[in-house]
C-alpha cells in the first residue's frame, strides 16, 4: 500500500452496493444460515439418539449425512391450536346449556331447576380461580366465557321461571344492567382475566335503550338513550389509559361510535323533519352534546399522541400555523421529530414500536364529525325559523364563523384541521346550492337565439327565463355567494393560497352580479345596463387579468344574446362591445382575447346591420368583409400571442362573408376576388408568404364564379386563368433555382389545360376546339424539344398524338369496316412477328431515347 494512501481516501474508494444487489445478497446469506441450521439441528439429533442408546444394546447407525436442507413447517401453532380448542369448547358447552334450558328445563321441580343452573353457573365462575393459579390463563378465560354465557341463561330461566308476569322488555332493561354490573366485578376481581370487563361493557349498551322502549320514551327518548350510552362509552375510551385494559378501550370506542352512530342519525333525522321550532329545538338539545362530545374526545385524543410518532400533522390551510412537532407545510404532510433510531445489528430482533392510542387520522375525522354535527342542528333550527330558504345563508354564516375557532390558543393541529375541513365542507355545499341560480343566469339568454327581435321582454327576469323556470331562493343564493365571496377574500391570508383565493373570489363576486338584475326583476335596459359595466368592470379586474379577460368575455356572451330580443338594443349592445373590445386591445396583456372577441363582435354587428337596413345576404357579405380587411391591418401591430387567434377570427369572418353571399354568383366572385386580394396583402409579410397560395386559390375560384354567372361552359375560360400565372411562377422558381424539375415548376400549369381541354375534345364535334388544342400541344412540344425540358415534351405529346387520333378516328373506323374479318388478326399475327424478331434492337432505341430524355431537366 502507498505511504499516500489514508483512511478518507480508502472510505471513498470502498463500494457501497445499491440497495436491490444488497437485499439479494442478504437472502442468499439468510437461505444458507437456515441451510446451516438445518444441519446442525440434524447432526445434534443423531448424537443424542446415539447418547440414549449408550445403554446395552445395538449400537446406533453412524450419522451418513446432512438432514434435507428444508423441514416442513407446522401450518398453525400451538397457542393458536390451543386457542381454537377452548373456544370450541366454550361455545359447545354454551350450546348445551342453552339446550338444556330451553328444552329439558320443563322435567324438573322449581328446586331441580335452581339447583342445576346455580351450581353449574358458580362452578363455571369459580373455575377460573384455580386455572389462574396454574398458569393456564387461556383455559381460564374460556371457562369464564362459559360463566358469563350461564348468567344470561340464568336470568332468562329466572323470568320464565318466577317473573313470566313481568314486561319482558323492562325485564331485559334490568337484567341487563345487573349483569353488566356483576360482570364488572367479576372482571375486577380477577384481574388477570381479559374476558368479562369488556363483556360488562358491551351488556351496559342495552340497558338505557331497553328503559326508553319499555317506557315507550318515542324517537327522542330512543335517541336520547343511544346519545347518552355513546357519551358514556367515550368517557370511558378517554378515561381507560392502563394498558392492561387496552380491550376496554378498544370496546368502547366500538361502542361509542357504534351506538352513537345510530343515535346521531336518529336525532339527524328528527332535526331534518321537524314541523316546528319546539321540535327542531328538541333535537338540537339532542345534537349539541353529541357535537361537544366529539370535539372534547378529538381534543384528547389528539393531545395523547405519543411524541416522535408519525401522528403529527401540519397545514397551510386558512391559519397558515405550524404542526404540532413539524414545521410549516403542505396540508397533509407529515413531520416526525427525535433522533433517527440506529439499524440494528444482523440477526438481532427488531425493537418494538411504542404502541399509538388511536390511528392519527381519528382526532381529525372526530372533529369534522362533531362540527357538522353542531351545524346540522343549528341548520334544524333555522330551517323552520328562517323562511324562504334562508337557512342556508345562515348555516353558511355558523361555518364562517366557526373558522374563529381555529385561533384559539392550544387547540391541537388535528383537531384545527378537522374543523377546517367542516367548515370547508359546508361552504362546499352551500355553493352547489347556489349554482342553479347562476346558472339559470347564465344560460337562460340562449333561448333568444332561436327567437331574436321578437319582442322587449317585461323585466331581466322574464329575459332569462325563455326557457327554464325562475327559482324561488334567488334571494338567499345571492346571499351565500356574496358570503363566500367575501369569506375567500378576507379570511385566507396564506401567501401560498392567497392569490387562488382572491381569483375564486372574483369569480363568486361575478356570478352573484350576473344574477343580480334577474333576481331584483329589474327592467329589461336597467338589466342590460348592469351587465355591460359588469362586463367592462370585469375586464379592468386588477387581480388576475386571464381571470378578469375570460369572465368579461363570458359576461358579452350573455349581453349580446339577452340584447337579441330588440333590434336596437341588438345594434347599441354590438356597437358598444365591439368598441369596448377594440380599446381594450391596446394593452398587450388583454390582447390575446380581446382582439378576436372584438372581430367577432363586429362581424356580428355587420350581419345585424344588415338585417336591420333590410339588405339581402349577398349585400350583407359586403358589409361582412371589413372585418377580414381590418384583421389583415390590424394583426401586424399586435403581439406574437395576439395575431395568430386575430387572423383565425378574420378567416372566420370571411367565411361568412362567403356564406352570405353564396346565392348570388356575381357577388359571390366579387367576395372571393376581394378576399383574394386580402390574402395577396398578408403574403407580403415574411412570415406569412404561404397565404400567397391562398390568394392564388380564391383569385381563381372568382374567375370561375364570376365565368359561370356569364353561363360559360367552355373549361379553358375556367383553366387559362390558372394556367398563365402557374406557368409563371414556375419560370420564377426555376430562375431562382435551376435545379427545379420542369415537372415540378411546369407540370401543374400545363396539366391544368391541357387535360380539361383534351377530355372536352372527345365530345366536341366541331373544328376549332381540334385545331387550337393541337396547335397548343405542338407548341408545347417544340418548346419542349429545343430547351429539353422532360414535364412539356411528354404532356405536349401526348396530347398531340391523342387528339390527332381524335382527328382520323372516323377514318380508321371506316377502314376497318372495309377491311375483310381474317386481315385483323393477320396484321396482329405479322405484328407479333414483327416485335419479337426485332426485340433487341427495340429494346437498345429505347434505351437511347430514355438517356435523352434522362440528360434533360
Amino acid at each position: 500500500m502507498a505511504r499516500g494512501v489514508t483512511t478518507a481516501t480508502l472510505r471513498s474508494m470502498t463500494y457501497l452496493p445499491p440497495p436491490a444487489e444488497e437485499l439479494r445478497f442478504l437472502d442468499a446469506e439468510l437461505r444458507r444460515l437456515d441451510a446451516h441450521r438445518a444441519q446442525l439441528l440434524a447432526r445434534r439429533a443423531w448424537l443424542v439418539s446415539v447418547l440414549q442408546s449408550a445403554a446395552p444394546g445395538p449400537a446406533a447407525p453412524p450419522f451418513t449425512g446432512p438432514a434435507p436442507a428444508t423441514v416442513p413447517r407446522p401450518e398453525a401453532s400451538a397457542p393458536r391450536v390451543q386457542n381454537v380448542l377452548l373456544v370450541l369448547g366454550g361455545v359447545l358447552l354454551t350450546i348445551a346449556a342453552m339446550a338444556f334450558t330451553l328444552v329439558s328445563w320443563g322435567h324438573l321441580g322449581i328446586a331441580g331447576r335452581a339447583a342445576v343452573l346455580g351450581t353449574v353457573t358458580a362452578a363455571a365462575l369459580a373455575a377460573p380461580v384455580p386455572l389462574l393459579r396454574r398458569g393456564l390463563r387461556s383455559t381460564a378465560e374460556s371457562v369464564a366465557g362459559l360463566g358469563l354465557a350461564l348468567t344470561v341463561l340464568d336470568a332468562y330461566a329466572l323470568h320464565e321461571a318466577a317473573l313470566a308476569d313481568t314486561d319482558g322488555t323492562a325485564y331485559a332493561a334490568v337484567a341487563a344492567t345487573v349483569l353488566a354490573g356483576a360482570w364488572a366485578a367479576y372482571g375486577t376481581a380477577l384481574g388477570a382475566l381479559r374476558l368479562p370487563r369488556p363483556a360488562a361493557l358491551a351488556a351496559a349498551q342495552l340497558p338505557l335503550l331497553l328503559t326508553a322502549l319499555a317506557a315507550d320514551a318515542g324517537p327522542y327518548g330512543i335517541s336520547a338513550a343511544l346519545l347518552l350510552t355513546a357519551t358514556a362509552d367515550a368517557a370511558a375510551a378517554l378515561l381507560v389509559t392502563s394498558p392492561a385494559l387496552r380491550p376496554v378501550r378498544i370496546t368502547a370506542a366500538i361502542g361509542a361510535y357504534g351506538t352513537g352512530g345510530w343515535g346521531l342519525l336518529g336525532a339527524l333525522w328528527l332535526s331534518w323533519t321537524a314541523p316546528g321550532p319546539g321540535a327542531a329545538a328538541r333535537a338540537a338539545a339532542l345534537l349539541l352534546p353529541a357535537s361537544a362530545v366529539a370535539v372534547t374526545a378529538a381534543w384528547r385524543t389528539a393531545g395523547t399522541a405519543a411524541p416522535g410518532t408519525t401522528g403529527a400533522t401540519s397545514t397551510t390551510g386558512v391559519t397558515g400555523t405550524t404542526g404540532v412537532t413539524g414545521t410549516t407545510g403542505s396540508a397533509g404532510a407529515t413531520s416526525t421529530t427525535g433522533p433517527t433510531p440506529a439499524p440494528a445489528a444482523p440477526g438481532t430482533p427488531s425493537p418494538a414500536l411504542p404502541a399509538q392510542p388511536l390511528t392519527t387520522t381519528l382526532p381529525t375525522a372526530t372533529a369534522l364529525l362533531g362540527i357538522l354535527v353542531l351545524l346540522a342542528a343549528l341548520g334544524g333550527v333555522l330551517r323552520v325559523t328562517l323562511p324562504g330558504g334562508w337557512a342556508v345563508p345562515g348555516e353558511l354564516l355558523g361555518a364562517l364563523a366557526l373558522l374563529a375557532a381555529l385561533r384559539v390558543p392550544g387547540m391541537p393541529e388535528r383537531v384545527r384541521l378537522g374543523v377546517a375541513w367542516a367548515c370547508a365542507a359546508v361552504q362546499g355545499i352551500a355553493l352547489l346550492w347556489a349554482l342553479p341560480l347562476v346558472a339559470v343566469a347564465l344560460f337562460g339568454p340562449f333561448g333568444w337565439a332561436d327567437r331574436p327581435w321578437s319582442g322587449r321582454p317585461a323585466d331581466a327576469r322574464d329575459a332569462v327565463t325563455v326557457h327554464a323556470p325562475w327559482l324561488s331562493h334567488s334571494g338567499p343564493a345571492l346571499a351565500v355567494l356574496g358570503l363566500l365571496a367575501g369569506a375567500l377574500a378576507l379570511l385566507v391570508r396564506n401567501a401560498a393560497w392567497r392569490p387562488r383565493a382572491l381569483a375564486g373570489a372574483a369569480v363568486l363576486a361575478w356570478a352573484a352580479a350576473l344574477s343580480l338584475p334577474a333576481a331584483l326583476e329589474l327592467p329589461y335596459v336597467a338589466g342590460l345596463l348592469v351587465l355591460g359595466l359588469l362586463t367592462a368592470a370585469v375586464l379592468a379586474l386588477p387581480v388576475l387579468p386571464p381571470t378578469g379577460t375570460v369572465l368579461a368575455l363570458v359576461t358579452s356572451v350573455d349581453l349580446a344574446f339577452l340584447a337579441l330580443a330588440d333590434r336596437t338594443a341588438t345594434l347599441t349592445v354590438l356597437s358598444a362591445l365591439t368598441v369596448l373590445y377594440a380599446a381594450a386591445s391596446t394593452r398587450p396583456r388583454f390582447a390575446p382575447l380581446t382582439a378576436p372577441a372584438a372581430l367577432a363582435y363586429a362581424t356580428a354587428l355587420a350581419c345585424a346591420t344588415g338585417a336591420a337596413a333590410g339588405w339581402q345576404p349577398p349585400h350583407t357579405a359586403l358589409l361582412v368583409l371589413v372585418v377580414p380587411a381590418v384583421a389583415v391591418a390590424v394583426a401586424p401591430r399586435l403581439a406574437t400571442t395576439a395575431r395568430g387567434a386575430c387572423e383565425v377570427t378574420g378567416v372566420v369572418a370571411a367565411l361568412v362573408a362567403v356564406g352570405l353571399a353564396v346565392t348570388d354568383a356575381p357577388v359571390l366572385a366579387l367576395v372571393l376576388s376581394s378576399l383574394g386580394v386580402l390574402a395577396a396583402a398578408t403574403a407580403v409579410r415574411p412570415d406569412r408568404r404561404s397565404a400567397g397560395y391562398a390568394a392564388a386559390a380564391l383569385f381563381a375560384l372568382a374567375a370561375w364564379v364570376r365565368l359561370a354567372a356569364w353561363e360559360v361552359t367552355a373549361p379553358e375560360a375556367y383553366t387559362l386563368p390558372v394556367t398563365v400565372p402557374a406557368l409563371l411562377v414556375g419560370a420564377w422558381r426555376r430562375r431562382r433555382d435551376p435545379l427545379t424539375g420542369s415537372w415540378a415548376a411546369y407540370g401543374p400549369g400545363l396539366a391544368v389545360t391541357l387535360l380539361p381541354s383534351l377530355a372536352a375534345l372527345w365530345r366536341d364535334e366541331g373544328w376549332p376546339r381540334p385545331l387550337l388544342l393541337g396547335s397548343a400541344a405542338l407548341l408545347v412540344t417544340l418548346l419542349g424539344a429545343r430547351h429539353r425540358l422532360r414535364a412539356p415534351l411528354v404532356l405536349g405529346g401526348a396530347v398531340l398524338v391523342l387528339t390527332a387520333l381524335h382527328e382520323l378516328a372516323a377514318y380508321l373506323v371506316q377502314f376497318a369496316d372495309a377491311l375483310p374479318r381474317w386481315v385483323p388478326p393477320a396484321l396482329a399475327g405479322l405484328l407479333l412477328l414483327a416485335l419479337g424478331a426485332t426485340y433487341e434492337r427495340r429494346l437498345r432505341d429505347v434505351r437511347r431515347v430514355r438517356d435523352v430524355l434522362g440528360r434533360m431537366s
